[in-house]
């Protein structure tokens, strides 16, 4: 069974002797270094460095074929490979780019898509696996949360509580919706008052000159107030209070 092919998204390369001379002009010198695993021997690149031909020669070749494609100095070159079917025409293969002198792989869509969503998945099944613990069953009350285990999540639980509290608290209404409900208990009050008592109706009745109002009584009958009244002067009760001066004091 032949060897799987290397992930060439897990490589890197970098040369020591040349990093520090990078520059637009040598950078492809440098990607087309036999100890580079990126570059292929069979390109037109290397038709053409054996041949001493300049790399304006590429556009009249059919092939593989490594341009530089992205160029941001001192620390950033981009560069590209691609099969060239004719001098206006090439179809792109791989992207490699060079940070600080290392060349790396550049993934494509797919790679990033597959990465991203298995990040997603494992986060996601440690976050079912990590809530699944905390799930408690009791046949009489059905399932329940306990995260007493966990203090963080018990006293977010518990800060959460009194946050909810405080923001009904706060937030039972606005001035105008209080000012609002106001009025329309006063326009139903208006509308329909409650029943007066007996007692109070009684006294709501006009009366005419010379009658004294009257109360009922603990029988249930109606009795003139002035009947509750003593007859003759009242006796007002005073008390003597005796005004007699401080006493003198003596002299020694």
């Amino acid at each position: 069974m032949p060897p799987a092919p290397e992930n060439h998204l897990r490589l890197s390369w970098h040369d020591t002797q040349m990093m520090a001379s990078l520059s637009p002009q040598t950078v492809m010198d440098y990607f087309c270094r036999k100890s580079n695993p990126f570059y292929d021997h069979l390109c037109n690149n290397e038709t053409i460095r054996m041949q001493r031909l300049g790399v304006e020669h590429l556009h009249n070749m059919m092939g593989l074929e490594y341009i530089l494609l992205h160029v941001a100095e001192p620390i950033l070159y981009v560069i590209r490979k691609q099969h060239r079917h004719n001098p206006s025409e090439a179809t792109p293969i791989a992207d490699y780019y060079i940070i600080g002198g290392t060349v790396y792989k550049a993934p494509d869509l797919g790679n990033v898509i597959n990465a991203r969503i298995l990040n997603t998945v494992v986060n996601l099944q440690a976050a079912f696996e990590e809530t699944s613990s905390y799930a408690r069953y009791h046949p009489n009350k059905g399932y329940t949360w306990d995260f007493s285990s966990n203090k963080v999540l018990s006293d977010k639980s518990k800060s959460d509580k009194k946050d909810a509290n405080a923001a009904k608290d706060d937030n039972s209404g606005t001035l105008f919706q209080k000012q609002r409900v106001d009025m329309l208990l006063a326009e139903l009050l208006r509308k329909f008052p409650p029943p007066i008592p007996p007692m109070l109706q009684n006294l709501q009745q006009p009366l005419q000159p010379g009658q004294l109002p009257t109360t009922t009584g603990t029988d249930g009958g109606a009795t003139n107030s002035a009947d509750n009244n003593a007859t003759g002067p009242l006796d007002i009760a005073t008390e003597a209070i005796d005004m007699k001066p401080p006493p003198e004091k003596k002299s020694k």
